[in-house]
């Protein structure tokens, strides 16, 4: 850990309704620099994000609440800010990972974790979001086949269709998408859209790709190169 904590001057939204969890995470949290506000249910939560996110850096949001379901919070938080959202999860397969993507959380960490492992996750999602910027080159839009990628507006189509994809899965899209047919290495990848070297970002990678392939309708169009990492592999027009 560096002198200076990355969460310094973060809000955080904790989103867990075991008090006793609660206070053990929110005292770590706060020695590591955050800044935390603890709800106990689904609508607190909700509510505490009002107007517009209410100025949070990171939802930390526990799927076993007692009020709504996890899932259905998750979608409703994204509905009304564009705050990243981390699931805590016990349930390890990739369908519900995949599913708590689809609705708009940006990571996940599964229980149990190691506190390092989410402060790292952490860290990861809010650099990711505090630098976001298009890509380079100067273009706005990227044609390839029936997928397009509009840069400046972050909106992905198919057939004309807007895809609905989150922060990480579009910047994971928009990288590939940038040299069609060209490997690009996990470590690559981790380091580009996550901006971490953090070696347990691999997981996510894999259920953010399976998200793509299933979003986009499209199973071949990211091709896993075994060992190394993917590439796109462009579709005809």
């Amino acid at each position: 850990m560096t002198d200076e904590p990355e969460g310094a001057g973060m809000r955080l939204l904790l989103v867990e309704d075991d008090n006793h969890v609660a206070a053990a995470l929110s005292a770590v949290l706060t020695r590591h620099g955050f800044e935390v506000t603890h709800a106990r249910s689904g609508e607190e939560a909700l509510q505490a994000l009002v107007p517009e996110g209410a100025g949070f850096g990171v939802v930390l949001l526990d799927l076993g609440l007692p009020d709504q379901d996890g899932y259905e919070v998750c979608g409703k938080i994204r509905k009304r800010t564009g705050t990243p959202v981390i699931m805590v999860t016990a349930r390890s397969d990739v369908r519900s990972r995949i599913h708590g993507l689809n609705l708009g959380a940006d990571d996940y960490v599964v229980k149990p974790y190691d506190t390092g492992e989410l402060l790292a996750r952490i860290h990861a999602v809010s650099r990711r979001t505090a630098h976001e910027e298009p890509a380079p080159g100067g273009e706005s839009a990227l044609n390839l086949g029936p997928v397009r990628i509009e840069l400046p507006t972050r909106q992905v189509s198919v057939d004309g269709s807007v895809v609905q994809l989150t922060r990480k899965e579009f910047d994971l899209l928009a990288l590939l998408a940038q040299r069609p047919g060209v490997v690009f290495r996990r470590e690559q990848i981790i380091s580009e859209v996550w901006r971490t070297s953090w070696e347990g970002t691999g997981r996510t990678l894999e259920v953010h790709v399976a998200s793509l392939r299933a979003k986009l309708r499209m199973p071949a169009l990211i091709e896993t190169v075994r060992g190394v990492g993917y590439r796109l592999v462009a579709p005809a027009a």
